[in-house]
């Protein structure tokens, strides 16, 4: 697999900062990147929200942290949400880099106190995740359908050039592709970043698994059911070896593009959002299948640290969200062993 581009390098251009905060920005890059072994995505968000955060304080004047008050950090918080109508888990997410951004400048000796210590985080609602019922989950695994076969072509006339475009025979099977695409992701709960960066090597089908990249590039184990093993399995003796070209461009991943490169990140949004309107459903991501995943095992009774090793959350709060999606469970468990239910 070739090197991952550098994600500083992606990140559009913006005003000059003042040389002193430069150097800061800089050395903070450098430490995210080296010492805390962040996904590309964290440290390209880092990065951007930190210039944002020296950019604010240069039109304050500001030309060196030691002069920065806690005032000054509230206040461009305050107005992430006043002048860029920013959400509160986005703010909330602004602040932490501003936390660990502090934390590293004190650290470093760049300043003598740490000016983020008395900001407080903004109150939020947890927003419930999107969540399909099993029948409405069925259907969108079921979307993807071989194209109409085309009626044959009569005889052209005379002045009607026959086209010399030859007839792509992937692009009768990429169905499958994309049926085993919904069916791993609501299968193992991936998210879009996961399921597109699989390689064939990844995926064990005498074991039933597929080892996963997670954020962080932390790789844990995931089951993977039977009608998605069938998928998949269908996906690599009919569609997979048509898209290969040979020349190396698929960089051994298992789900592939009508080219043969690597099927991106974007593209499973635009598969399942096709997909979905196919079947009828509104509001549906990449997501909603990982959420549907985790809020159906635990609706069927799973243990709660069990679908938080499979979703591959570092902190369980973060699976416990799921728990208020559905009551079905916590009323049959009342019912159950409640002695006055």
């Amino acid at each position: 697999m070739p090197p991952r581009a550098d994600p500083h390098a992606s990140i559009s251009p913006s005003p000059p900062l003042p040389p002193a905060l430069e150097r800061l920005r800089a050395g903070f890059y450098a430490y995210v990147r080296v010492e805390c072994g962040l996904a590309a995505n964290t440290l390209e968000a880092y990065d951007r929200d930190v210039r944002e955060l020296l950019a604010f304080l240069a039109d304050r004047g500001r030309t060196g942290m030691e002069q920065v008050a806690p005032r000054d950090l509230a206040d461009h918080l305050a107005g992430l949400k006043t002048r860029r109508g920013l959400s509160a888990a986005t703010i909330t997410r602004r602040l932490a880099t501003t936390r660990v951004f502090c934390r590293w400048l004190l650290s470093t000796g760049a300043v003598k106190e740490n000016p983020a210590d008395f900001l407080e985080r903004p109150t939020r609602w947890r927003r419930l995740p999107d969540v399909l019922s099993p029948r409405q989950m069925k259907l969108l695994l079921e979307a993807p359908k071989p194209p109409p076969p085309t009626p044959p072509e009569s005889a052209p006339s005379a002045a009607v050039r026959p086209s010399k475009r030859r007839p792509d025979p992937a692009a009768a099977v990429l169905y499958l592709r994309d049926r085993a695409m919904l069916e791993l992701m609501y299968a193992s709960g991936l998210r879009a970043s996961e399921v597109a960066s699989l390689s064939v090597r990844d995926y064990h089908e005498a074991m039933g698994t597929v080892l996963v990249t997670g954020k962080g590039d932390k790789q844990r184990i995931v089951p993977v059911g039977a009608p998605a093993r069938e998928a998949i399995a269908s996906y690599l003796k009919r569609c997979r070896p048509l898209l290969v070209r040979g020349d190396g461009r698929d960089r051994g991943r298992l789900l592939l593009s009508r080219t043969g490169r690597p099927l991106e990140r974007v593209a499973v949004w635009q598969l399942v959002k096709k997909h979905a309107a196919a079947a009828g459903l509104r509001d549906v991501h990449p997501h909603t299948l990982r959420h549907s995943f985790a809020t159906h095992l635990l609706a069927g009774g799973a243990d709660l640290r069990i679908v938080q090793e499979l979703l591959g959350h570092a902190d369980i709060s973060t699976t416990q969200v799921y728990t208020h999606v559905d009551s079905s469970r916590l009323k049959q468990v009342h019912k159950t062993f409640h002695p006055r239910p």
